[in-house]
């Protein structure tokens, strides 16, 4: 009897199944139709859409060596018995791999980048008027900001416009990480609708992160370097005058045979004694600065740049064209299926 009834429910829903189906093929022509329909409103998005480039830098920082080729180390202790600290020697580095991802995001430096002129669709201006134009912020502003230009002196009102590109910025197009978790490679990519605009801006805010982080490594070395140029160029006009006088002082001696009457010409020798001495030791350390200071100085090697033209990653036509006949009759099939189950509902 089981048997029986499972035949007849099978029987029913075989039955219903080509019931639907010839209602289906009656309404062919209206699922025709809105197929055609959805088509129409694929073309039309795909035309209406702005095309989506994502424009991709990867780099890697290189630490620098602790030797750089020769024992720093060993001339930075002879330095150091002369008064010198030559410094940059193993310190510790605020610029670590992670600390570059967050740089990179930070205020200063976007707004830095946003600050540079480039020549983009036959106009040359900042890269923020050309942002605010591409991403059409200003229509999001109040209107005491729709006249404001970045060409004219800045003021408080361009440091807000700033501070919303920023925001805007690393919240919706910029996306900086690790390429690998095994390499210390980072990647970093911007999303945008004009290509032009997003290479120049990848590759400034690089530049403008690689200022950044050589001005920090560099800073104590750049100092001692400074120093000791300036002490060795003092002591040398120093040495100078003093072997002037002293050789004026020989001319005026010649004739002088008393040790009392040299006595001039003696203090003035052992002056341009110990100013040479001076001198030959803020050489040596001046060198060892400029060692030194390209030792510490970080070196950021781009391995690959956006190269133009760029892929337009935005959905194609065709694909358009196909998904949205899909949609077009799935919609119709469910819309008639429906309706079906409906009138058969009230007619039960």
């Amino acid at each position: 009897m089981d048997e029986y009834n499972n035949d007849i429910s099978l029987k029913d829903l075989i039955s219903k199944l080509l019931d639907y189906s010839r209602y289906l093929q009656s309404k062919k022509r209206y699922i025709l139709k809105v197929i055609v329909l959805f088509i129409i409103m694929g073309i039309c998005s795909y035309v209406l859409s702005d095309s989506k480039y994502d424009v991709n830098l990867t780099f890697v920082v290189e630490e620098e060596s602790s030797s750089g080729g020769i024992n720093l180390g060993a001339m930075a202790g002879v330095a150091s018995s002369f008064g010198f600290d030559i410094g940059g020697m193993g310190s510790a580095s605020t610029f670590s791999q992670s600390n570059i991802i967050e740089i990179l995001k930070s205020r200063r430096v976007i707004s830095n980048t946003l600050m540079q002129r480039y020549l983009i669709d036959e106009k040359n201006d900042f890269l923020i008027e050309h942002y605010l134009s591409i991403n059409e912020i200003r229509d999001d502003l109040d209107e005491e900001y729709l006249s404001l230009s970045f060409n004219d002196e800045l003021t408080l009102k361009h440091d807000s416009v700033i501070n919303i590109v920023w925001l805007d910025i690393i919240d919706n197009y910029l996306l900086i990480d690790f390429q690998s978790t095994d390499a210390n490679i980072i990647s970093l990519t911007y999303n945008t609708s004009n290509a032009e605009f997003g290479k120049y801006f990848v590759e400034e805010l690089i530049s403008q992160m690689s200022k950044m982080y050589v001005r920090h490594k560099t800073a104590q070395s750049q100092r001692t370097l400074d120093f000791v140029s300036k002490r060795a160029d003092s002591v040398f006009f120093e040495l100078e005058n003093a072997e002037k006088e002293y050789a004026r002082v020989q001319d005026i001696n010649q004739r002088i045979v008393k040790a009392s009457g040299r006595l001039k010409e003696l203090q003035l020798f052992r002056q341009v004694e110990v100013l040479n001495a001076m001198y030959l030791e803020l050489v040596k350390n001046l060198e060892i600065s400029k060692l030194t200071l390209q030792n510490d100085t970080p070196i950021i090697n781009i391995i690959d740049k956006p190269i133009l033209p760029l892929k337009n990653n935005s959905m194609g036509i065709l694909l358009r064209v196909i998904l949205s006949s899909f949609l077009g009759f799935l919609f119709s099939c469910t819309f008639f299926i429906f309706r079906k189950l409906f009138s058969d509902a009230l007619l039960e």
